[in-house]
């Protein structure tokens, strides 16, 4: 039988919209910051979750708050503003940061939120909207064990595969690693389909051959739409957060003194789009086109 929490919800955007409409679907109370960056939410209102004017109000109505914003300046913003999260944060209540953060912000964001008598987990999501509002994502968990096992029931409402990475940081370090992979897989597939077309291959062939030997996998299956009929919607994802996410693994490489050559030229290749409001299986034509 499901427990209903009361919970806030920062960030109704693509994704933040369908962890909202899993919560409420689940049994939960759901309040959330009145947005423009929101999702249309007169079905979130018509199922009873409340909008509300301030951060502060949120947390100060939940036991758990749940952060789906772009990054880490976003988070601080949130959290640390004027009338902002931290302000109306009760003792014991849990934030969940669902964005794809910067380790190092995340570990001092984390350290401020305890300082108040808060706790502290980042819960990265991969996987799409349509699995978010389907409360099929996949987690990516940072946070002590107790706090992890107690919070796992409200996040199995939204979440489907739930990996608990270790301690506070863990969850943002490992999506940027997984990422990285994505969207070094998915340069190397644009690349190749560029270039396979000016060969003259088929796509049809092309894809054939990719599917059954080494480069088949997720993410050819979600460009594959766009390689057979120029369809972007398997990989809803911007070239700009691609920028912004290699961006942050850059930056935790460096901090880390691991080595970056590979990550420096698919960084460079998504940052050389002129458009960044492209989808990365739009990769392809602009390849193509130089």
């Amino acid at each position: 039988m499901t427990i209903s929490r009361q919970v806030g919800i920062v960030g109704v955007g693509l994704m933040g919209h369908g962890i909202a409409s899993s919560l409420l679907r689940a049994g939960h109370q759901v309040s959330f910051l009145e947005h423009p960056g929101n999702q249309p939410v007169e079905d979130l209102l018509a199922a009873g979750a409340t909008a509300l004017g301030s951060g502060r109000e949120v947390a100060q109505s939940a036991e758990v708050v749940i952060l789906c914003v772009t990054g880490s300046p976003q988070v601080e913003a949130v959290l640390f503003e004027p009338n902002g999260v931290l302000e109306g944060l009760t003792p014991g209540c849990a934030v969940v940061d669902c964005s794809t953060a910067l380790p190092s912000s995340t570990e001092r964001v984390a350290a401020r939120v305890t300082e108040v008598g808060g706790r502290f987990m980042d819960a990265a999501m991969t996987r799409t909207p349509k699995e978010a509002a389907e409360g099929r994502l996949n987690l990516i968990v940072g946070a002590p064990k107790p706090l992890f096992d107690e919070t796992l029931p409200l996040l199995q409402s939204f979440a489907e595969n739930i990996a608990h990475a270790g301690e506070v940081g863990a969850g943002h370090t490992l999506k940027l690693l997984h990422n990285f992979v994505s969207l070094g897989f998915s340069a190397v597939l644009a690349e190749a389909t560029a270039a396979s077309r000016k060969a003259g291959i088929s796509d049809t062939a092309l894809l054939e051959v990719l599917g059954a030997g080494g480069g088949g996998g997720v993410v050819l299956e979600r460009l594959r739409p766009y390689i057979a009929n120029n369809d972007p919607s398997g990989f809803k994802f911007s070239v700009a957060n691609a920028s912004k996410d290699l961006g942050y693994y850059h930056t935790m490489t460096t901090e880390l003194g691991v080595e970056g050559c590979v990550a420096g030229a698919v960084s460079h290749l998504y940052h050389s789009v002129e458009d960044q409001s492209l989808s990365i299986p739009e990769l392809v034509g602009v390849l193509e086109r130089r």
